[in-house]
């Protein structure tokens, strides 16, 4: 009984804030009509910060989940009856067929594994991964793309590199991630800023390279898992190190 209350509280408070996330938007996007690509990265912002909806709102790793692939199931088909409405549509700013289906679901299966590793096998006490290879993911991508799109003047040309990515693009990734993973550090760990420092230029680079190569929007997937693990790893040897 108290965990049926503690879902539907959950459920609730996760709902809640997509309400709120999306009539925000609308009012952003009707009265201060920003570019599309900004808007389309407020739209992946809300997305991703809901994680914190979900660490915060539940004490049972579980429902945590739960709620993630619930929310996810339940949103497909009414994205689904959306797209039937293409003006609907354009304001998602959806770039091809299904694309907004399959961003959202990649990105609640992935927050739904992280949960169940870090929060769920190894323990309460390792959850802020989850935040900070979220948080670096999305704060990163959206610099990455913002950056790329006004002031990207050298594509990369690679088998492995999908469309038109540039240096500058990447070069935000780095930075914006790194900055991203050492504030997260900061407040989520106890070990001193200089170590911090560290892991956050250690892990930044991999952020940068794993985004570069993704294909297909699976970086929604790989960037978090590319992040998750090198961090747990340095926290871990940090910790080894009696620092």
């Amino acid at each position: 009984m108290l965990m049926m209350r503690e879902f539907i509280a959950g459920f609730g408070l996760f709902i809640g804030y997509y309400a709120v996330a999306v009539l925000l938007l609308l009012i952003i996007r009707s009265f201060l009509k920003p570019p599309r690509e900004l808007f389309r990265k407020l739209l992946h912002t809300a997305c991703f910060l809901s994680v914190l909806v979900l660490l915060y709102a539940f004490d049972t790793w579980y429902l945590a989940m739960l709620t993630a692939i619930v929310f996810a199931i339940a949103l497909y088909p009414v994205i689904t009856f959306i797209e039937r409405f293409p003006k609907v549509m354009d304001l998602l700013i959806e770039r091809r067929n299904g694309e907004i289906k399959s961003s959202l679901l990649i990105a609640f299966f992935m927050m739904a594994v992280l949960i169940a590793i870090f929060w769920g096998i190894l323990g309460e006490q390792w959850k802020f991964i989850v935040i900070v290879s979220v948080m670096a993911w999305g704060f990163g991508d959206a610099a990455a793309a913002l950056i790329g799109k006004a002031f990207g003047r050298n594509p990369i040309n690679h088998r492995w590199v999908e469309g038109t990515k540039t240096r500058e693009g990447s070069i935000a990734m780095y930075f914006v991630s790194a900055t991203t993973i050492l504030i997260c550090l900061l407040i989520y760990t106890s070990f001193p800023w200089h170590l911090c420092l560290s892991g956050a230029l250690l892990v930044s680079p991999i952020c940068a390279v794993v985004e570069l190569v993704s294909r297909n929007g699976i970086d929604t997937i790989t960037v978090p898992l590319a992040t998750a693990f090198p961090i747990f790893s340095l926290m871990i040897l940090f910790s080894l190190m009696g620092v």
